[in-house]
């Protein structure tokens, strides 16, 4: 495919000048050229120095030949230009700028990384999905899961090189460097599969993370993507999963979208409405009046599924000491948590303030 798009340079170019313009390749094959006879020759000049090369342009006794891409990789192509005076210097120059630029734009037009990232990234029109990936022969209608893995106390650049490592496969699986210390993998999953298959594959991330470049890591998971132009939306829940995990439970390293619960409703709302619902819920007293030996008590409440003798026992006290203590929530609040629309309500209340709580500008 790259002989046509250098092809179609030459003959952009054939005008401009009256000497021999082509591109051969590493093993000396000319694959595209302006005298069209010349296409499929072989140039034995070029297998005398292709593996000794130490500058990117050079001349023989015929030809000025320049690399295409330049010399930070190994010899894929190179322009030639006829003679090897200094004009024929200059041609080569700016022909193989154009080559590389032509290349690089088809390249990355028809790259399935490429087409991958500018999907999640909404860089594609939702129209142009279907035909893209039918120009890249991409399968667009299979389950796909996405992983973002941000690092947490540093970013390691070796760490893309690590998670590539884990999942080899390019034609399945695509890892994308999405900023210093995010990285997303879209993984293509076999049917059937269960959540507990994401929780191991992220648990592996994790550990060869820790493992390989000392990097602790929060891996959001978004929900099963059953078609390409659903990746945006999953990885958007990915990061959604990370951001509401950091608030409501940062004590967990892997954590996904389906699980968030009301955490996941709760992010979504205007501070301006969560705290009129925490002015009303506490408008007898303040949620600020609980002490936190209150509050450490109401949480393994709520952990013990509001059973009184099952909290005491948990937190060593007598279940008279408990029930005081409930008592002396019901009278600060008005809520009392044994009933269980007053626990849901009392739940809810404290998610809020520590949603609240997490926003720099809306501190309550």
């Amino acid at each position: 495919m790259s002989s046509r798009i250098f092809q179609s340079v030459i003959l952009q170019l054939k005008d401009a000048t009256e000497r021999t313009l082509g591109v051969v390749d590493n093993q000396g094959f000319v694959v595209a050229c302006s005298e069209l006879a010349m296409i499929g020759s072989y140039l034995d000049e070029v297998r005398d120095i292709a593996g000794e090369l130490q500058e990117q342009i050079f001349t023989t006794s015929e030809r000025t030949f320049r690399l295409i891409g330049g010399l930070d990789s190994q010899f894929e192509y190179a322009l030639f230009v006829s003679g090897h005076d200094s004009t024929a210097r200059s041609i080569a120059i700016f022909a193989s700028v154009a080559m590389a630029e032509a290349k690089n734009s088809y390249d990355e037009k028809h790259d399935k990384a490429t087409f991958i990232k500018n999907i999640i990234s909404d860089n594609i029109l939702p129209g142009d999905v279907y035909v893209r990936a039918k120009e890249l022969h991409f399968p667009a209608d299979v389950a796909r899961v996405v992983f973002l893995v941000r690092q947490a106390d540093h970013a390691d650049v070796a760490a893309i090189e690590v998670l590539q490592g884990l999942f080899p496969d390019r034609q399945k699986d695509f890892v994308l460097s999405i900023s210093e210390s995010d990285l997303v993998l879209i993984k293509e999953m076999d049917q059937p599969f269960e959540t507990e298959d994401l929780y191991a594959i992220a648990q592996n991330i994790e550990q060869a993370m820790l493992r390989d470049v000392g990097a602790r890591t929060v891996i959001g998971i978004g929900t099963t993507a059953r078609h390409l132009r659903e990746l945006a939306e999953r990885y958007k829940e990915a990061q959604v999963a990370i951001e509401v995990g950091k608030v409501f439970d940062d004590s967990k390293s892997i954590i996904h979208y389906e699980n968030l619960g009301l955490g996941r409703i709760i992010y979504q709302l205007p501070t301006t409405l969560c705290e009129m619902f925490l002015s009303e819920v506490f408008n007898k007293s303040p949620i600020e009046s609980l002490d936190q030996e209150t509050l450490f008590t109401i949480d393994k409440f709520f952990e013990n599924n509001l059973n009184v003798s099952e909290t005491s026992r948990k937190l060593f006290v007598h279940r008279n000491t408990l029930v005081y203590r409930l008592e002396k929530i019901k009278k600060l609040t008005g809520l009392d948590l044994r009933e269980f629309d007053h626990a849901i309500i009392f739940k809810v209340a404290l998610m809020v303030k520590k949603y609240l709580s997490s926003q720099p500008r809306q501190r309550i």
